[in-house]
């Protein structure tokens, strides 16, 4: 028997997490000293409303490695093998802790697994895991598959508002005031565990939205058809959108619509929307 378990950056719906029996560990959103799991006593329209009310942005933190041990050792116990993947470990370390307790517990009964991805990038590789445990593979062959799938997953999203990314670090006071004057919308991609700037569209957000879609026209004789993923970050519109342009590109193909959790959120922002799909 196998348990799979992942973390709470996956940005899996509650009813795809409930149909796949995947257990999800939050992590933590912290404004000041008050600390919130992510996805169980913060949701992401809270989320905003706190740093709204509190003009500040939250930090994220990883899952610790007690906790990770705890949550293993719970299935080990009742005779499960577990295969663990969850956000990026050079993004967080909450995979190097899942390493730390796998060590403890012993490493032929846990396989951690670095997605070298994040949001549904990591439910993409959490699906595959599912269809391989319901066929009856091993955790070693379960996690060995998951690291061949994830040079297949294809994770791009357009940001709307640079203020998260700025207040967080992750681009300078005058990058910000560039895209604002210039009204850019950075297409953002996940490559090799890491985030960088694919396109620098101007103008409209369904400008960005349009480059999205035609990347993964680009795909289509390659694309997996098992599912494509639009996940969002508080964006209607955009989703809606999104959903028309590519339940009529791709008829047939299952359409999952996800909204990121607080730490994603907390570092991309309201309005980022992206497509994430895999490739054959």
């Amino acid at each position: 028997m196998v348990k799979i378990i992942t973390d709470s950056t996956c940005d899996l719906s509650s009813d795809l997490v409930k149909k796949y029996d995947i257990e999800v560990i939050p992590l933590y959103v912290n404004f000041g000293e008050e600390t919130f799991k992510d996805g169980v006593e913060i949701d992401t329209p809270k989320l905003y409303e706190e740093v709204e009310k509190r003009k500040a942005l939250p930090k994220t933190a990883a899952i610790s490695a007690l906790e990770l041990e705890e949550a293993f050792r719970k299935w080990v116990d009742k005779g499960y093998e577990v295969v663990y993947t969850g956000i990026s470990g050079q993004m967080s370390s909450t995979l190097q802790n899942a390493k730390i307790a796998a060590k403890e517990i012993g490493e032929d009964k846990v396989y951690p697994v670095d997605s070298k991805n994040l949001s549904t990038g990591i439910s993409l590789l959490l699906l595959k895991a599912c269809k391989d445990r319901d066929n009856g593979l091993s955790a070693k062959e379960i996690a060995a598959n998951m690291e061949k799938n994830r040079e297949k997953v294809y994770t791009q999203f357009v940001i709307e508002t640079m203020e998260y990314l700025h207040k967080g670090g992750r681009c300078s006071g005058i990058a910000r005031f560039a895209a604002t004057i210039l009204r850019i919308k950075p297409i953002i991609q996940v490559r090799d565990g890491k985030m960088s700037v694919q396109q620098k569209p101007i103008g409209k957000t369904k400008i960005a939205l349009d480059r999205m879609v035609d990347q993964i026209r680009q795909d289509k004789d390659r694309l997996d058809l098992d599912c494509i993923f639009i996940t969002h970050s508080i964006a209607p519109e955009s989703k809606a959108y999104l959903h028309d342009v590519l339940s009529k590109e791709f008829p047939g193909v299952p359409l999952y619509e996800t909204t990121a959790g607080c730490v994603i959120s907390s570092h991309c922002g309201k309005g980022c929307i992206g497509i994430l799909y895999m490739v054959k």
